[in-house]
């Protein structure tokens, strides 16, 4: 079975992640993919798979020579919760000529909007109905990671130390890494799989917090409200213009770091606001959050205290502090993709992955391109030609890591 194949299996799996659950995994039908994989990884021969009671899925292949350090490969199950992600249907346009792609009535895929189309014209397109998101962030790195592996199961002649394979659920709502368990993974080092376009290779992130804004007021008939009325709405509306409106997503990029609102909710008496807050440079993302607190400080002497209340976590760091001592793991990387003729851009991550976590929890972890474009929404894509061509990377990948053992 090929990358493409398994991809458009694992689709069918509806994995959408919740971030208001306190479960872990946050969604029960998980656990649905993670069994089917684990099936899957027995049936091909891989050793020691197992599902955890939180949806985790672990295997590996036995080294062909003794006393080499274990590469890992991590893929994460969840998609995001940011568009639906039931009853996905994918199609293939094949040999995309350069123009409009009409998803459905009311969705048209168009190189004016997605740019990154024009890097794909000629290739075979895997698209949604205008109507899910795809599922590549992901599913596609899933699907590289096993095919990778039956080629290596089939292939014992080649000279390799242990591979350890993990699948994680809740990645997308920040929590993949949290039970994962990296002593019974068994690697000395990894990737995830779980970028973007083909060439893309990254071991910088965001550090990463998130932030709910909770804003009371006083409910007073509107008739004689006058110096009595304090409408919640308005002070949370209040707390979101005291931050810079040129430091939101829509406005950034590259390594400028951001405000993002992800929810409002409210009424007179009670309105919520949650952002999520990233930045790459540890002091800016520290700034950023200290910048939340003086505003929530402001509204509270301005209106009373207790008007605000102001909860922030942080979720993760950026990994390239602990990516540097292990620079080898991008060499070999890149030389994978050299070697196939793919020219790696090593970018910052826009986003955080699992591997920043397991980073920082000993497992130095950069990660890889799957090859999609758009994740979490309904305009997704993945070129099959891309599929294919990062499985064959990470056979490579396998190959360099142990070529001077």
């Amino acid at each position: 079975m090929n990358a493409t194949e398994r991809f458009l299996k694992y689709v069918a799996y509806d994995t959408a992640s919740e971030p208001e659950s306190e479960q872990m995994p946050s969604t029960q039908k998980q656990f649905a993919l993670a069994n089917a994989l684990a099936d899957e990884m027995r049936q091909m021969g891989v050793s020691g798979v197992r599902v955890d009671e939180h949806a985790y899925v672990y295997g590996f292949l036995p080294e062909t020579v003794k006393n080499l350090p274990a590469l890992g490969f991590v893929a994460h199950m969840d998609t995001s919760p940011d568009a639906p992600g039931a009853n996905v249907k994918p199609r293939i346009e094949k040999n995309y000529g350069g123009g409009d792609i009409l998803l459905s009535e009311s969705a048209v895929l168009s190189p004016e909007r997605f740019p990154g189309l024009l890097n794909c014209i000629g290739q075979d397109l895997i698209v949604t109905d205008g109507n899910t998101l795809l599922g590549a962030d992901d599913k596609a790195g899933i699907a590289e990671i096993l095919t990778m592996a039956e080629y290596l199961i089939a292939h014992p002649e080649m000279k390799r130390g242990k591979i350890c394979i993990g699948f994680t659920p809740d990645e997308e709502v920040g929590r993949g890494a949290d039970l994962f368990d990296v002593e019974g993974f068994g690697a000395d080092f990894a990737y995830t799989v779980d970028g973007g376009a083909l060439g893309e290779l990254e071991y910088e992130n965001f550090n990463a917090a998130n932030a709910r804004v909770t804003a009371y007021g006083r409910g007073i008939h509107p008739g004689s409200a006058k110096n009595k009325m304090l409408n919640a709405m308005h002070v949370a509306m209040e707390f979101d213009s005291l931050l810079p409106a040129w430091q939101r997503p829509e406005h950034t990029e590259g390594y400028e770091g951001f405000f993002h609102l992800t929810q409002m909710a409210g009424e007179i008496e009670k309105a919520v606001l949650g952002y999520i807050v990233r930045d790459h440079d540890k002091n800016l993302f520290e700034q950023k959050k200290a910048l939340m607190e003086q505003a929530a400080a402001y509204l509270n002497q301005k209106y009373g205290a207790n008007t605000l209340k102001l909860e922030m976590r942080d979720s993760y760091y950026n990994m390239k502090e602990m990516i540097l001592p292990h620079m080898h793991l991008i060499e070999t990387a890149s030389a994978a993709m050299r070697a196939l003729g793919v020219e790696p851009e090593i970018v910052p991550v826009r986003g955080g992955t699992d591997g920043a976590r397991l980073s920082y929890m000993g497992l130095p972890c950069p990660n890889l391109c799957t090859g999609g474009y758009n994740y979490h929404g309904r305009y997704e894509f993945i070129p099959v030609q891309s599929l294919e061509k990062i499985t064959e990377i990470l056979v490579k990948l396998v190959d360099l890591t142990y070529a001077a053992a």
